[in-house]
């Protein structure tokens, strides 16, 4: 089953797609957003193109682990989506998976203009790949 991995910033939502057994996670793109609910149609148009089974959603706790204005933001956003959907979004500690792709793109000496276009993505395929591997953990 096709699992979709998101990484919602304040202006863009980064997604990331896995292979239809789970297998393989990889940056699928980056929405840039204004208005949650014309984001919430985008993705809902996206899980019906790409046949979705699982939603994954970053959880941006503080490092500290307080919840700050990033986690009411994605807890409104994840609730919205499951309203629409009626698919449970699941939520994966996300700390430092910017940080993370940030480290991947340079060593794969990009540049600094197209590290900005495709970090979000990135950032959403090691949410993505975090759930799948604590999926495939716990069966």
């Amino acid at each position: 089953m096709k699992a979709l991995g998101m990484d919602l910033g304040t202006k863009t939502l980064g997604l990331a797609k896995s292979d239809s057994l789970g297998i393989i996670c990889s940056p699928y793109k980056t929405l840039r957003y204004d208005d949650i609910n014309k984001l919430v149609d985008e993705v809902i148009k996206i899980i019906n193109d790409e046949h979705i089974g699982i939603l994954v959603l970053g959880y941006p706790k503080n490092m500290n682990n307080t919840l700050g204005d990033a986690v009411e933001r994605t807890i409104n956003f994840k609730n919205i989506l499951e309203s629409k959907t009626n698919m449970k979004v699941n939520l994966v500690d996300e700390r430092l998976s910017t940080v993370e792709a940030e480290k991947y793109l340079l060593n794969e000496d990009m540049s600094r203009k197209k590290r900005h276009e495709v970090i979000d993505a990135v950032a959403a395929s090691i949410i993505l790949d975090t759930y799948m591997k604590m999926n495939k953990k716990e069966n």
